[in-house]
Parts: C-alpha cells; structure tokens; sequence
C-alpha cells in the first residue's frame, strides 16, 4: 500500500506541475500573440516582443510554438483574437487586487472575476480606484547562481538599477524605473548575463500584512483569481507576515 500511496502523491504532484507549466506557457502564447499584433513581427523593432520572447526562452517555450504565436499575430496564420483586459477590486479583509488578462470573450471573462470576487467577499471596483496605490516599475529577475552579492549589486548600479533585492535565496530581482527596463536588459545581455523574466510590474505603496486565517483566506482568493484561464498578471497589496 505504500508503495501506491507513494505512486498517488507523485503522480498529483506531477500533476499540478504538468498544469502549472501548460498556464505558463498559454500566457507566454497569449503574449507573444498579442505584441506581434501590435508591434509586428520583428523583436528589434518591437520592445513588447522582445522583451516577451526573451521571457519565453526563459521558460523553455518551443521555438515552434514561439514561430506560430509571432505568425498568429501578425496575421500570417489564423488564430484568436485577444484582447487586453484589467479589473481592478477588493478582496477579504480589504486587500486591493488588481487584474490583467487577454481573452477573446470579455464577457465571459467579466462574469468569471466577478462571480470569484463575490464568492469569496470581495467586490470589482471602478478603473483607477485601486491602480493608485501601487507604483508601476520595471523587475527583472536573475538566477543567484550568476555571481555573488555584492558583485552582482555592483553590476546592476552599473547597469541603472534603483533597487536590488535578495529576500530570496535562489534569485535577485532588480528593479528599475519603467523607462530604464529595455536599457537595463541591453545592460545585462552585453554582459551575457541570463534573466528568469523580465516585465512591467506593480508594487504597493503601502503593503498590508496578514496573518493566520486571514492570511490564509487571502491567498485563497489570490490563487483562485490567478487560475483563471485569461488571467496574465495578478497583483495585490497583501504579505503574508508570521504569526507570533
């Protein structure tokens, strides 16, 4: 029985992962689709593209994949039409949520928000009423493996960083003005230095800390929100903060 008790937990575990890398890689699609259509199909001439492609590469995305989402929207082959959405709202215990998508059924998308909002005692708000409080700036993400602290720190003061942070033992994230995101990039492949992601992101101004259950029920709601299959980014002014 062990041995198939074993077995089980493997398999669920390879199963989440199986499914977190296929929502990974539909929003890495869905990305690259959308800044080909906008931008057109050449990365050196499109930021947006170059930026989610490196993205891709960074996730082991299929080359195939990436030729045929690049095709798709700049029209060379037929494939959906996204849209860019945003929510914005609230979720238990006041936590400010704030939603990005592409989809290609608004409606559907709407209804599905609104129906996770309300289900969990949350509730959508109008646009701008919860953006203000976060800041927008860009993040880039490097393995630690690259070099030592303090070397790497050097690299991106050189490079144009305002932040560098090393809460996480296993990546630095640096941080720049979101007008400086492409020429810090520039910066690091120069320097060949491989990024885990690089993007426009939000940070709130004034992070709410919960605990317990309510910390538990928050990140309840915030991993229902991000599960969602138009959901591309999720941003929240929530930390989870141990209990004494």
């Amino acid at each position: 029985m062990s041995g198939h008790s074993k077995w089980s937990t493997i398999k669920h575990k390879k199963g989440k992962a199986d499914a977190a890398r296929s929502k990974v890689f539909s929003r890495v699609s869905k990305e690259i689709t959308v800044a080909a259509k906008m931008g057109g199909g050449d990365e050196d001439a499109n930021p947006r593209l170059r930026t989610a492609l490196a993205n891709a590469r960074a996730v082991s995305f299929p080359r195939d994949n990436i030729q045929t989402a690049i095709k798709n929207g700049t029209g060379e082959l037929e494939g959906v039409d996204y849209l860019e959405y945003n929510i914005e709202g609230y979720g238990p215990h006041g936590i400010a949520i704030i939603y990005e998508g592409l989809t290609d059924n608004t409606n559907r998308t709407i209804a599905e928000i609104r129906s996770l909002f309300t289900k969990n005692g949350g509730n959508m708000a109008t646009t701008g009423s919860v953006s203000y409080m976060f800041d927008r700036v860009g993040e880039i993400v490097v393995d630690a493996e690259v070099m030592g602290q303090e070397e790497f720190e050097e690299l991106a003061i050189d490079a144009g960083a305002e932040d560098v942070i090393f809460d996480n033992e296993d990546v630095y994230i640096i941080r720049t003005a979101l007008e400086d995101l492409q020429e810090v990039i520039n910066y690091l492949e120069g320097k060949e230095i491989e990024y885990k992601n690089a993007d426009m992101t939000l940070i709130p101004q004034n992070p709410v800390p919960l605990s317990g259950k309510e910390a538990e029920s928050a990140m309840n709601f915030f991993e229902k929100i991000e599960d969602q299959d138009d959901c591309q980014k999720l941003y929240t002014n929530f930390i989870v903060v141990d209990e004494e």
